[in-house]
This record gives structure tokens, sequence and C-alpha cells, in this order.
């Protein structure tokens, strides 16, 4: 199994008046077609990795490599590119752009990433789209979708560059219980039917434990769960 994420002693802190340690000491790797859970309480730095880990922040110390590559000497416009083609972003809160369609917002990161056509774009948003059971609202505004039909168009936006990685903060979080087991389902069938790797922070400890592994931080350390 190839290794397509190497932390090695992440650490993250916030130098305000007092500093605050978010993230300390974090080494870890992820392979392909993991089902990874990041669990821990309120505070425990979870998000904190997870934004390290998609390049989101950058560690205060430590090395990282996605992909093979260390993005420690990586620049602005390549951590920007590395984010769009090898990851994908899934949150609590869809963060769709209320004025754009839902196949408008799955266009959006292959618009930055700049390598399709307007018409590929659009077949493959719709494609996308289609296999999530939403090809019947593909003209739809944010506004005239369900919670759960809305985060099934944050999961299509997040595969729209078909990354390998797939980073979601509390996909299920804001959803009941029958959304959140259909959103659940749709991760679990990346990993098994797509290959994607998955790594998902989660409250939810039933859904962890139906997850590959499990990783526990505790103060912003690894811990045992």
């Amino acid at each position: 199994m190839s290794a397509l994420i190497e932390a090695n002693n992440l650490t993250r802190i916030l130098t305000e008046t007092v500093p605050v340690t978010l993230v300390e000491d974090v080494s870890l790797t992820i392979g392909e077609r993991e089902f990874v859970a990041i669990t821990g309480p309120s505070g425990s730095g979870k998000s904190s990795l997870l934004y390290l880990l998609g390049l989101l922040d950058e560690p205060t110390s430590g090395r990282l490599s996605i992909g093979g590559r260390d993005t420690d000497p990586m620049d602005q416009r390549e951590r920007a590119e590395t984010r769009l083609s090898m990851l994908g972003f899934v949150f609590q809160f869809h963060f769709l752009l209320p004025e754009f369609t839902a196949r408008q917002n799955v266009e959006i990161p292959m618009r930055k990433l700049g390598r399709l056509s307007r018409s590929a774009m659009q077949a493959r948003a719709e494609e996308l789209l289609a296999s999530l059971g939403l090809a019947g609202h593909i003209d739809k505004r944010p506004d005239q979708l369900s919670g759960g039909q809305r985060q099934r168009v944050a999961v299509a936006r997040s595969l729209a560059n078909d990354p390998p990685i797939l980073l979601a903060d509390e996909p299920t979080g804001s959803l009941d219980s029958q959304n959140s087991e259909q959103v659940f389902s749709i991760l679990e069938g990346l990993v098994r039917e797509r290959g994607k790797t998955v790594i998902a922070v989660t409250h939810d400890l039933d859904m962890a434990a139906r997850m590959g592994r499990r990783i526990h931080l505790m103060d912003g350390k690894i811990a045992d769960p």
C-alpha cells in the first residue's frame, strides 16, 4: 500500500498574546484506499490536524508530504495546485455559493484548476451529481435543496478534479440520522468502489467504529482511544 500522506512531528502553535498549541508532535502515515476517522473531545485539535493535512494551514514545525512530495518547500501557488489536484474537501456546513446552481458549484474546483474545457466541466459536474442521486436537481440553487441534498452537492464538488484524497470535517454533523447514514454510505463507497482515501473528523463514535482506522487526539497529540 503506497503512502499518500506522511506527517512527521507536525506541530501547530498559535503565537498570539499567549501561545496556544493546537497540534503537537503528530506523526502518521495514511495510504491508498484507507477510510480514517479522526476523533477526540472538543478542542483536542481534530480540525486543526485536518487543516494541516489539507494544506489549509501551515505547521509551526514538522514535515508533511502528500503523494510523495514534500510540502515544506512549496510556495503558495504550488500549495494551491496540490490542494486542487490531490485533495477534496467536505465540511460540516456545505459552503455552497448561494447564487450558483448545483452544477455551477461543482464546476468551481475544475475552473480553478483550469484543465478542462467548459463543456467537459459541465459534463463532469452533471455526471457526478447524477452518480449521487441528484440528476433532477442539477439546475437548482442551494436554497432549493434539502440539507442532505446540499451535502451531496458538496461531496460532488470535492470529487470534481478526481483527487485521490478526501478530507471531511464533521460531514454528517449538521444532518439528521437518515441523511447522516446516506452521506456515510457515500463516503464508504468512495473508498470501496472508487479507491479514494477518506479522512473524516467526527464526534460520532458509532460512525468512527465503522471506518477502517481511527486516530484519536487528546490535547493536540495522538492518544489511545
